[in-house]
């Protein structure tokens, strides 16, 4: 109703697809940034790194005809989906990418190339595996010092030795890699373990039936990492959970019990780390 001031969204009808401008380009953009969130997410859970916890960064490296420049235009929507705090989008040319061991490997198909080169497709497949071959600014890729045509090789972009701890590496379908930074430090735990009592402070919004709009008054009691983690990253709990009061105790202190809080719902948690958590939500007038 803010939007068009008509009744609801709900009873209006579907837009016409031929009134909606189309832009090829973006589609292409978006399928890409759908694999490397799909790609992404799967590394995640192969490494066990739950989804809310954040991640430093994700380094996308990809070839000039998957759009490079257009993946970089979505790495706001790639970072939010994925959680991690830098998108880096390379071309696999860029010498930046062999940081992360990232090489083209060209294969010469002998069958397709050897009824033109004959004996001479040998010499190519040498070439191909000692590393003397090249491909000039116009794509002509020459092996062992042989021009070879379409069809008679391929190329690959592959993850080499060059690999580092703390990175995790995946193919993705169109063509490329993603290298997710895999290092968890103090600091990114610690917001994580706030996003989770985030999440556990709106389950328990739900179990007091509160109103999506209500605020509320917000009381955490958990242990040493909870509390600074409650502490630390407060601005992002209290907004995320529309709490305009708050308080954090370590844990043994007391929930708070009083004529004020009779009403409190109240309610515990386990957080990542199997870590106990003890909530008191208050519903605050406005």
């Amino acid at each position: 109703r803010g939007l068009t001031g008509g009744e609801s969204v709900h009873l209006a009808d579907w837009p016409e697809a031929r009134d909606l401008p189309a832009d090829p380009e973006l589609v292409a953009a978006m399928d890409v940034a759908r694999e490397v969130c799909s790609t992404t997410s799967a590394l995640r859970k192969t490494n066990n790194l739950r989804v809310r916890l954040p991640l430093a960064s994700l380094t996308v490296v990809t070839d000039a005809s998957a759009g490079v420049a257009a993946v970089a235009d979505l790495a706001d929507v790639i970072q939010d989906e994925v959680n991690v705090r830098e998108v880096r989008v390379l071309d696999d040319a860029d010498p930046a990418a062999a940081e992360f061991g990232v090489e083209q490997r060209l294969n010469v198909n002998a069958r397709a190339a050897g009824p033109r080169l004959g004996r001479e497709v040998q010499r190519a497949i040498k070439g191909s595996k000692s590393g003397d071959w090249s491909v000039n600014s116009d794509g002509v890729v020459t092996s062992g010092g042989l021009v070879l045509e379409e069809g008679e090789f391929t190329l690959e972009t592959v993850v080499g030795a060059g690999e580092q701890a703390h990175q995790a590496t995946a193919t993705l379908p169109g063509g490329g890699f993603v290298v997710l930074n895999t290092e968890v430090t103090e600091d990114l735990s610690r917001e994580g373990l706030a996003r989770d009592l985030v999440r556990a402070v709106q389950q328990a919004r739900r179990e007091a039936e509160l109103q999506v709009s209500d605020r509320i008054s917000l009381t955490v009691v958990g242990d040493d990492e909870v509390w600074e983690a409650a502490t630390t990253h407060q601005n992002l709990l209290m907004s995320e959970t529309l709490a305009v009061q708050f308080g954090a105790a370590g844990a043994g202190t007391p929930l708070p019990t009083s004529a004020k809080t009779a009403n409190a719902h109240r309610s515990d948690a386990t957080l990542d780390g199997d870590r106990t958590v003890q909530m008191m939500i208050t519903k605050v007038s406005r």
